[in-house]
């Protein structure tokens, strides 16, 4: 039986600067979460343009796991897609700042505890979240990319604000994506031979203003 951590009071929920930022709990408004799937997503409404950081700690043996939670907004709502490699107790600490604030310190707004009974599906860390993806930015595939991943024809399905061209670097190799209006870009392409290499494939843009030839990075894969 896992054992249920004991928390400083005051520690669970909003802290000073949640409802100061204009945010609020949309998919779980109490800050103790039973998750019987290692699959969570918690979603996070924001009153004007922010930016997050998360920090997930195994309780257990206070592991940071960080990797395995993902951030991405669509419109005002920002989503927190939390991967628990095990049934125990954990805790998610989200810090948030103005989007425009150029400090590197973000104040921890809300924390979570959360337990997870039921560790079913495999756990593969997500890609590294660059600035600019913080900037409004949706990935709707493929989140995840590893060793064991289907590589061939992978499907690309992105949202990225204000860019002029979109791609996908792997060990000098561009893959350009297609502009669909609204802000989204697809592509289709094979990654296969980068297998087991630990290649870094990275996502890439080239915005609005921005010389046509510097491509800001956005997300970090490793195969």
């Amino acid at each position: 039986m896992d054992k249920k951590p004991e928390l400083p009071e005051g520690y669970l929920g909003p802290q000073e600067k949640f409802a100061e930022l204009g945010l609020e709990t949309l998919s779980h408004p109490e800050p103790e979460i039973t998750a019987r799937d290692n699959h969570l997503e918690i979603k996070i409404k924001a009153k004007t343009h922010v930016k997050f950081t998360t920090q997930l700690i195994n309780c257990r043996n206070d592991k940071d796991l960080s990797k395995y939670v993902f951030a991405q907004t669509r419109e005002s709502v920002v989503h927190f897609l939390v991967h628990m490699p095990e049934s125990d107790y954990y805790k998610l600490q989200l810090y948030c700042l103005p989007a425009a604030d150029p400090s590197k310190s973000l104040p921890n707004v809300y924390n979570y505890l959360i337990h997870c009974t039921r560790a079913l599906q495999p756990v593969y860390p997500f890609p590294k979240q660059y600035a600019q993806w913080k900037d409004g930015c949706f990935i709707e595939e493929p989140r995840v990319l590893h060793t064991n991943s289907k590589l061939t024809n992978i499907n690309w399905q992105v949202k990225v604000p204000n860019a002029k061209a979109v791609a996908v670097i792997a060990e000098g190799e561009w893959h350009h994506f297609e502009d669909r209006g609204h802000d989204m870009w697809t592509a289709k392409f094979d990654l296969d031979k980068y297998r087991g290499k630990n290649s870094k494939v990275t996502l890439s843009a080239n915005f609005q203003g921005a010389e046509e030839s510097k491509y800001s990075t956005l997300l970090e894969y490793l195969l």
